[in-house]
């Protein structure tokens, strides 16, 4: 009753401030109800005791017993990725895989030893002490972009198809080295003597990838086979909701990447199940069907994003460092795309107008937050929680509502009048 009573709380927050920011808003769905989110958090933080204080109690306990890193890491990011990756056309992909590939790996990569190196340097200034694993440990956490915040608003901005695949890919595929990196780290940071070797490190990417990739290969074959074989769009739809949850309990149960599983599966059911498996009438209810899916979950989601600023216990001690790592995770993405762009040979290679959408493009979102709040409790525990959340929340209100607008400026050029000569 009590999880019934939670999620029942939930959809009815998310359906009412998404009705509240489609009538009087219309800001993009997501960032409207996390504004909305955001706003009822600092009223509940400062007025809630006073004038709802069963209310008050009732909602603090709702956000801090949530598990939200095994909610999204184990429930909704499967859902969500598949519902992304089954829209992304495989033959735009394959033209785009080299810099997807790249951007996936060694960006995030580089933009973690960027981001730590420099924020090892600079917290001192601030009167801020943050060993170098934990500047490490951030670094991990924040430089993969965010595949459901980067999908949501790329819908809005009107990019090159070629460009949007670019930062689409890189979005899907760049979690299964990110938490791996992510797990690395954070087991440094909570043991001495731990035997972790670029063999050992190299091999569990390899295993977390190349096992993840081929069993959403598996999964998302037999599922159009299955799909073929019969005439329904019910029976297709159930299908496809067991390749995401049974597809990631076999994938946790054998410690390979859940979400490179759910990229590689949608993809195969997205293009190979639609064109040779498909009715046109199951097509069409399947699409709606997982379109549908997104966006309640999206709308879930990004209310947790908004309420989990009540579980930061004070904003007064870390806010000027928090803002200065927006900057620094800005440069390190930026370092992250150029860097690479130098040296391997993309081809056609990246103009700076899609240099500039790459790094303006890369949203963070709760994947960050989800890794953040799995750290252990400790002396940095709120340092870094505090980071993340200020690095995300400007990372899709200011950049999500201002990346369609870039896009125009940097890749539209302006058509010049010519005057023409008179005629004699």
């Amino acid at each position: 009753m009590e999880l019934y009573y939670s999620f029942s709380m939930l959809i009815v927050l998310a359906s009412l401030f998404a009705y509240i920011n489609l009538r009087f808003l219309k800001l993009p769905s997501t960032i409207g109800i996390m504004l909305m989110a955001i706003f009822a958090s600092i009223v509940i933080r400062f007025f809630g005791n006073t004038l709802f204080p069963e209310t008050t109690h009732k909602l603090f306990k709702l956000i801090s017993e949530m598990d939200f890193t095994e909610i999204l890491m184990g429930a909704m990011l499967n859902f969500l990725l598949f519902a992304g990756a089954v829209h992304v056309n495989f033959a735009d992909l394959r033209q785009q895989r080299l810099p997807v590939l790249v951007f996936s790996t060694i960006s995030v990569i580089l933009s973690t030893f960027v981001i730590g190196g420099i924020l090892f340097y600079i917290t001192p200034l601030f009167n801020v002490e943050l060993p170098f694993l934990y500047c490490l440990l951030f670094g991990a956490l924040i430089s993969p972009t965010d595949p459901i915040a980067v999908l949501g608003i790329l819908k809005k901005a009107k990019v090159s198809k070629a460009l949007e695949t670019k930062i689409t890919g890189e979005s899907l595929f760049n979690d299964g080295v990110a938490v791996v990196l992510f797990a690395v780290i954070l087991q440094l940071t909570q043991t001495d003597d731990a035997q972790i070797s670029l063999g050992s490190i190299s091999w569990l990417l390899a295993k977390e990838a190349i096992g993840g990739l081929a069993l959403g290969a598996v999964l998302g074959y037999t599922a159009s086979k299955a799909i073929r074989s019969i005439d329904d769009y019910i029976v297709s739809a159930l299908i496809t909701l067991s390749v995401v949850m049974g597809g990631y309990l076999i994938a946790h149960s054998i410690h390979i990447s859940g979400p490179l599983t759910m990229v590689a599966a949608g993809l195969l059911i997205g293009n190979y199940g639609k064109k040779v498996a498909m009715t046109p009438l199951t097509k069409d209810y399947l699409t709606k069907f997982w379109e549908l899916l997104d966006e309640i979950l999206n709308a879930v989601l990004f209310l947790f994003i908004g309420f989990e600023l009540l579980l930061i216990p004070d904003f007064e001690t870390y806010w000027v460092i928090s803002v200065v790592a927006i900057f620094i995770v800005l440069i390190a993405r930026f370092l992250s795309i150029f860097i690479p762009s130098l040296i391997v040979p993309f081809k056609p290679r990246l103009t700076r107008g899609s240099l500039t959408m790459l790094v303006w493009g890369g949203l963070r979102g709760g994947v960050s937050i989800a890794l953040v709040l799995s750290v252990n409790n400790g002396v940095y525990k709120e340092l870094l929680l505090e980071m993340t959340y200020f690095v995300v929340v400007f990372s899709i209100v200011v950049q999500g509502l201002t990346v369609g607008k870039v896009a125009n400026r940097v890749l539209i050029k302006p058509v010049r009048k010519v005057s023409m000569p008179e005629h004699v």
